[in-house]
């Protein structure tokens, strides 16, 4: 049964169709998105941890060392075993500087899953420039080694950038805002007609 009445150009929003599929694909990025801001968070709250404790690591790892080169491993050229080495060897202060910069990527991501899950404008302006903005490092990275994690979120970021800019007409793209919204009221109205008009058969 009807739950009001009045004119059909103020009736509310309906999630049908095109404005589904919007709600589906958005906050599915923003499930994406608070996924990688647990990670950041517990890899920042790993580096913290570990500020305290490199001393017995440093002792094990150096006593590992020649047997990891027994075993076969190249210990010379092996980039991960240089990175635990320079992390082993970094300052408190480089720690805590990681542990910031950390903390503040998962406050980005997380700002952007907020975003996108209320379906906000400025949520979708803010996930685009967020997303852009590290676009360069992830395709640095890439051209360094290239891993399906890596390759995948490269992918993913290019897939919300594309949808945001053609579907939602950012930066006056297709028409801008206005274009946006005069779409989506037409087609929801006409959604409504349709269903008055099948329910009224």
């Amino acid at each position: 049964p009807a739950q009001g009445g009045g004119p059909a150009d103020l009736a509310p929003d309906v999630s049908r169709g095109d404005h589904l599929r919007d709600i589906v694909v958005l906050r599915f990025f923003a499930v994406e998105r608070l996924f990688r801001t647990v990670l950041l968070l517990l890899a920042a709250y790993a580096v913290w941890r570990f500020r305290g404790n490199r001393e017995p690591l440093q002792q094990i790892f150096q006593r590992e060392l020649p047997i990891l080169g027994q075993a076969g491993l190249d210990v010379q050229h092996s980039r991960v075993l240089s990175w635990i080495q320079d992390a082993l060897g970094a300052s408190e202060t480089t720690l805590r500087l990681i542990t910031v910069a950390l903390v503040v990527y998962a406050a980005i991501e997380l700002v952007e899953a907020v975003g996108l899950w209320l379906l906000k404008r400025w949520g979708e302006y803010f996930a685009f420039v967020a997303t852009g903005v590290f676009l360069p490092l992830e395709v640095h990275e890439l051209t360094q080694r290239v891993t399906p994690l890596r390759l995948g979120a490269l992918l993913i970021n290019l897939a919300l950038l594309c949808y945001l800019v053609w579907t939602k007409r950012l930066f006056g793209l297709r028409g801008g805002r206005a274009a946006y919204e005069t779409e989506r009221r037409s087609a929801s109205l006409i959604e409504i007609e349709r269903a008055a008009t099948t329910d009224g058969r």
